[in-house]
């Protein structure tokens, strides 16, 4: 993990020796694997507290034990698990996600039923795009029930409201996404992801054989579904996912880590939900979440626009007498004014009517002139007659 970069550990045996000769750590015990497992000894273990950071953990002293013989006795306390999951920090290291400070072990989680989940591992590496991650190392030894009760837990462990946060505010949040992850414990723990949903939640698997391995994702995938696959947002047309409310789960192999030229930078990690391997970052994007929403959300609205404007095109009045539609200011006139007339014509016909109405108007009132002068010339004709001609 110190020294990523090196092809052979043996800067790193020779270290181990020196500090063994200045008392500092000691071997506890070789597993399996025979590979040998160091640890610090007392003096080791006040030197490393003085040197690191006050806000790094150190890990608890492993006194040495002696028999009656005055004998070492093996440490029971290591196992493989153990190993795995150094390496798995070492192999995310080395893939550039985070620093040998960005790791803590043992993490605890507790629940308000006086039960405490503890991570494997917990990483921050948000040079990488990835605040934290909580991992947990699988050797293929447990029960898949196991690790679906793991994500049940980290599950109800990221609903935890925080302390004094308002109940009727953080439900009424639930509404706008995001929103209601400020009222929860987890955001006061850990930095915002940066994404959807809460801190992603990444399975290593190691050991057994390969067709095991892939069997023990597949059964995970099927079990664990509801906690990480989110809901469909409503809406015709919708096919985005809302991760707001879900366990962003990924899977990886030791064995396909160290396998691959990459490493851990590598497409070697898979979403459940999806079927092909991506580099870590694409895995925990997601591309079909709010995005996605945003987009066919306005294709909705526009297509929704169409179909209103469709129906409103199609109930739109026809003129009686051209056979032409109304425009809208003619619509909206008879609308606003049911009581008036020729409702049935479009605003030229009307208009035309109108100018021959007047027409009509204007030769009838010139035709009654023209009556009436006539009628005022007969009388005068008659008031010339014989007896008007001899006064």
């Amino acid at each position: 993990m110190l020294r990523p970069g090196d092809s052979h550990d043996r800067c790193t045996r020779d270290t181990l020796n020196a500090l063994k000769d200045d008392g500092k750590v000691r071997v506890e015990t070789r597993l399996e694997s025979n590979h040998q497992l160091w640890v610090l000894t007392e003096r080791g273990h006040k030197e490393a507290k003085q040197l690191l950071p006050g806000n790094v953990r150190v890990s608890a002293l492993r006194k040495l034990e002696v028999d009656d013989d005055g004998e070492p006795v093996t440490g029971e306390g290591y196992d493989e698990h153990a190993a795995a999951v150094t390496m798995t920090a070492a192999v995310l290291t080395g893939a550039g996600f985070g620093t040998p400070l960005s790791w803590q072990t043992e993490i605890a989680h507790r629940l308000p039923y006086r039960y405490t989940q503890y991570a494997d591992l917990t990483m921050r590496a948000p040079d990488a795009g990835v605040p934290a991650m909580l991992l947990e190392v699988d050797r293929v030894t447990e029960p898949v029930d196991v690790l679906v009760d793991k994500v049940r837990r980290y599950t109800e462990w990221f609903e935890l409201l925080a302390p004094k946060a308002d109940k009727v505010k953080a439900h009424a949040a639930r509404r706008d996404g995001a929103a209601v992850h400020d009222f929860r414990l987890w955001s006061r723990v850990y930095p915002a992801t940066g994404r959807e949903g809460y801190v992603p939640l990444a399975f290593v698997f190691t050991g057994k054989t390969k067709a095991q391995r892939a069997s023990r994702m597949r059964r995970l995938e099927q079990a664990a579904r509801s906690y990480f696959a989110g809901t469909q947002y409503a809406g015709g047309g919708i096919t985005a996912v809302d991760y707001h409310q879900a366990v962003p789960v990924v899977v990886t192999e030791l064995e396909r880590i160290t396998a691959d030229p990459d490493g851990a930078a590598g497409k070697v990690w898979r979403r459940l939900g999806r079927d092909e391997w991506q580099t870590l970052t694409e895995a925990l994007d997601n591309p079909d979440g709010d995005r996605l929403y945003v987009v066919q959300a306005e294709q909705a609205r526009k297509r929704q626009k169409e179909r209103e404007a469709a129906a409103r095109e199609a109930q739109r009045p026809v003129c009686r007498r051209c056979g032409a539609k109304f425009t809208d200011e003619r619509w909206d006139t008879i609308r606003h004014y049911p009581a008036q007339q020729h409702r049935e014509l479009c605003g030229p016909c009307l208009h035309e009517h109108w100018e021959q109405v007047q027409a009509e108007r204007a030769a009838q009132c010139q035709a009654e002139e023209a009556a009436a002068r006539e009628a005022a010339e007969a009388e005068a004709k008659k008031g010339r007659g014989l007896f008007g001609r001899r006064r």
